[in-house]
């Protein structure tokens, strides 16, 4: 059973010039903008790559949160910050790295058996199968 679930994008304009919206299926996002400049600039609105690392920090903490489950564990609280890079390579664009910092406070583990479960979420959370590109963790345990 495949899990289906879309997004969609319109720009008008091309190029520079081209302004964008971004929306979801669900509503969560609707109508964000985007364009050059909230990519390249700081103006205010979405890029495909914070849109990524959202994507990438939410699969990879839901994966986590079922693997420590799964262990025994059934308590805590996680949060993970996804920092995405885009370096220009060979005449374009190429998203080079997905670098997930995971604070994690979950009753009854010890800094290694966290720092072992979180490395297999990395490995195997769906968003993580899916980049291509350098994925790196580094965790923070409160015991």
């Amino acid at each position: 059973m495949a899990i289906t679930n879309n997004g969609s994008a319109t720009y008008e304009g091309l190029g520079k010039d081209g302004k964008g919206h971004v929306s979801t299926g669900s509503g969560a996002l609707s109508a964000q903008p985007y364009g050059f400049n909230t990519r390249f600039e700081d103006a205010p609105g979405t890029n495909p790559e914070e849109l990524i690392a959202a994507a990438h920090a939410s699969c990879f903490t839901m994966a986590l949160s079922f693997k420590l489950a799964e262990a025994g564990y059934s308590d805590g609280n996680l949060t993970t910050d996804a920092k995405v890079s885009l370096e220009k390579q060979d005449g374009g664009f190429t998203v080079t790295k997905s670098a997930l910092h995971c604070k994690g406070k979950i009753d009854g583990i010890d800094k290694a058996k966290f720092e072992e479960i979180a490395a297999d979420a990395k490995e195997n959370c769906p968003i993580s199968r899916l980049l291509d590109c350098e994925i790196t963790l580094e965790t923070t345990f409160e015991g």
